[in-house]
């Protein structure tokens, strides 16, 4: 931050913020990816793992959602899920019709509730709602369509699965049960 501030003297204190937030968020992605990939690695489930981090991600980027409000407890989220799925993706499998069914659900839920902002990083911008809205919502669609035709059964798994996440980050019954504010952009309004 010192160098942030060294050289963008204009920069003030909220942009500051916002350069401090973008670079512990950044710490943070890589610091649990290291250890979550590791442990991975020596389960010999570091191909499904970056698998579903991929399938989540490319939801995630453009629909938000929930944040843990402590570091330690987005790691222990974070181990589990992504630790815990690619070994329930090997054991288990899902019907094409249900997952059929739970694919138009996810995509239905993702255009309604994404993106879903948070106290910290509210989307004020209604422009920028509508285009991330648009991108989540195809994201989906394309994914379930690539479910459709995995033969796979564990990387259609994994796809649901990832998904599954980002749905549950994104619903407002999510938010009430960790106690934290939803649509928080109205405030700004």
């Amino acid at each position: 931050m010192s160098s942030i501030k060294k050289s963008h003297p204009e920069y003030d204190d909220e942009k500051l913020a916002e350069y401090k937030y973008g670079l512990e968020g950044f710490y943070l992605l890589v610091s649990k990816s290291i250890i979550i990939f590791s442990i991975a690695f020596i389960l010999n489930i570091l191909r499904e793992v970056l698998l579903l981090f991929i399938i989540f991600n490319s939801l995630r980027i453009t629909g938000y959602g929930l944040h843990a409000s402590k570091t330690w407890i987005c790691l222990l989220g974070s181990l589990t899920i992504f630790l815990g799925l690619p070994i329930i993706s090997k054991i288990i499998i899902i019907p094409l019709y249900l997952e059929i069914i739970i694919g138009i659900i996810y995509i239905i839920l993702l255009y309604r509730y994404a993106p879903a902002d948070t106290e910290k990083r509210p989307l004020v911008n209604e422009n920028r709602r509508k285009k991330y809205k648009f991108i989540t919502t195809m994201v989906g669609i394309i994914l379930v369509f690539l479910n459709l035709i995995v033969t796979d059964s564990v990387i259609s798994n994994l796809i649901i699965f990832g998904m599954s996440i980002e749905v549950f980050m994104i619903l407002p019954i999510s938010y009430k049960l960790f106690n934290f504010t939803y649509n928080n952009y109205l405030a700004y309004e």
